[in-house]
């Protein structure tokens, strides 16, 4: 489905109950809502990477990102290095990071999942636009995965989430790792990445801080056999 359709399926549906929801509705939503009930508009945005490596995403309303590509998702792109693995973008937003590894990195086999609709489809545009493959699946954290192993899982977590989610996340990665697979998170040290290093060596027995700038840290750990 092209951009323009999917903005006005999304809004049309969005019409019949505008008037019933905007006395419920919050002043924000955030943007890990499964089903965002804001009015649909795009932003082209242009990533650049420091090899020249440009790349062109569609980013809607409602999903992280709308406004400009995050430092954090640059910094993860950029210091990940992959062959031939299966890797899992986990909570991958309209996809910049899994596509841009795939474009970087053409022989890994590329997973996808969010738990916002409005995310998932434009992973989905976005994919087919960057001339990638990928499986892309829409749910929350490993229930669209529930039976596979993937050798590296990449993510961009939603801190306000809170901690008990992302807690979630790194224990179901190491179920869902294949012996001596790695997960790679990025984080604000001081705003919740210095909980999530920590309880990456709980679960993993080993975390490595890979890069850090302004403020942001690159996390890695190592399922052992």
């Amino acid at each position: 489905m092209k951009v323009d359709e999917v903005i006005k399926k999304v809004n049309n549906d969005l019409n019949p109950v505008k008037e019933k929801e905007i006395k419920r509705t919050p002043s924000f939503e955030h943007y890990y809502t499964e089903n965002p009930t804001s009015e649909l508009t795009v932003k082209e945005l242009v990533l650049i990477l420091r090899n020249g490596h440009k790349y062109l995403f569609k980013a809607p309303s409602g999903v992280y990102g709308k406004k400009r590509i995050d430092r954090a998702s640059i910094l993860l792109i950029e210091k990940v290095e992959l062959t031939n693995e299966k890797v899992l973008d986990m909570g991958c937003g309209y996809g910049v990071i899994g596509i841009s590894l795939k474009r970087e990195f053409p022989d890994i086999d590329l997973y996808m999942s969010d738990v916002n609709n409005r995310a998932v489809d434009f992973s989905k545009i976005n994919a087919k636009n960057n001339n990638v493959n990928a499986v892309i699946k829409q749910g929350n954290l490993f229930k669209p995965w529930e039976d596979d192993y993937f050798d590296v899982i990449v993510s961009n977590p939603p801190i306000v989430a809170g901690k008990e989610v992302l807690y979630e996340l790194i224990e179901e990665s190491y179920h869902h790792l294949n012996e001596n697979g790695k997960i790679y998170l990025v984080a604000y040290h001081n705003k919740g990445g210095k909980a999530l290093e920590s309880y990456m060596e709980q679960i993993f027995g080993n975390v490595k801080e890979l890069e850090k700038s302004g403020g942001f840290r690159v996390y890695l750990s190592i399922k052992r056999g």
